[in-house]
């Protein structure tokens, strides 16, 4: 059903062949919702048109791209003849000396010379550019291609008492978590964060910034109800033609007003 790929941590990323998962006019899937003891509580209907309504695999491909080439540090420097320190004077005359024909001591062809094609890119030019409305497609889709693997997991509450590796550990073991997983919680769900933080296996992020990079990178996802409604409700829902941008009317206006 997939295309696999590797990420640097072992783990597949797995994106949808065409024409898989397409989905009809106003179906809903069902979703389990689950209790920290992994038993079912109760079900969440989503939309499948929200989510894009069929899985577009070079919509999440571009994204994905975009999402990792914009990462890269782009700090890597090696020099080239012009620059490494040393004269530029002809070692010896061009014949009569039985050598190869030979140029000045920085050449990339000695020892101490010069780069031939010297690392010189700075951050911006990996830099990759991609419509704010596209992103937020692709990053629903990548959703709605995990709610199809049965990839996630969905509770009631994700909240822990204390922080506590062991007690989260038994969480993930209780849901059949197996594979690398992604955390979505909220800033202030400092417990959680900090439970999941120490397992090699997990990562945690905000569940206001959920993009297809980091679900794609982690074989589930696992997220509250509350948290999961509000991103599909949150402003990653405009994706349509007429679409408004990051920001809503009524945030504009507040802040012209501030500024008149």
């Amino acid at each position: 059903m997939c295309e696999c790929g590797t990420t640097g941590r072992g783990d597949e990323i797995r994106t949808p062949k065409i024409g898989v998962g397409e989905a009809k006019a106003g179906t809903k899937m069902k979703v389990a919702v689950l209790n920290m003891s992994g038993k079912e509580v109760g079900s969440l209907e989503i939309d499948e048109q929200s989510l894009g309504g069929e899985i577009n695999p070079s919509l999440i491909k571009q994204a994905y791209v975009r999402y990792h080439a914009n990462q890269r540090q782009g700090s890597a420097r090696t020099k080239s003849r012009s620059m490494v320190e040393g004269s530029t004077r002809k070692i010896y005359r061009q014949k009569g000396t039985g050598n190869a024909r030979m140029g000045q001591v920085r050449s990339n062809i000695r020892r101490g010379g010069g780069r031939a094609f010297a690392k010189t890119k700075v951050r911006e030019e990996y830099r990759l550019d991609m419509p704010v409305k596209m992103r937020r497609k692709a990053n629903r889709n990548a959703l709605l291609a995990k709610l199809m693997d049965n990839e996630v997991k969905v509770f009631d509450k994700l909240m822990l008492s204390s922080p506590k590796t062991r007690e989260f550990e038994a969480v993930l073991k209780a849901c059949g978590i197996d594979r690398s997983a992604l955390i979505a919680v909220t800033p202030d769900n400092e417990n959680v964060r900090r439970s999941a933080r120490n397992i090699e296996t997990v990562s945690v992020c905000n569940s206001e910034q959920l993009t297809c990079f980091e679900m794609l990178n982690h074989r589930y996802l696992l997220i509250s109800k509350a948290d999961l409604e509000a991103w599909i409700a949150g402003a990653s829902s405009q994706t349509a033609k007429g679409g408004k941008d990051r920001t809503s009317s009524k945030q504009r206006g507040a802040s012209e007003k501030e500024a008149a």
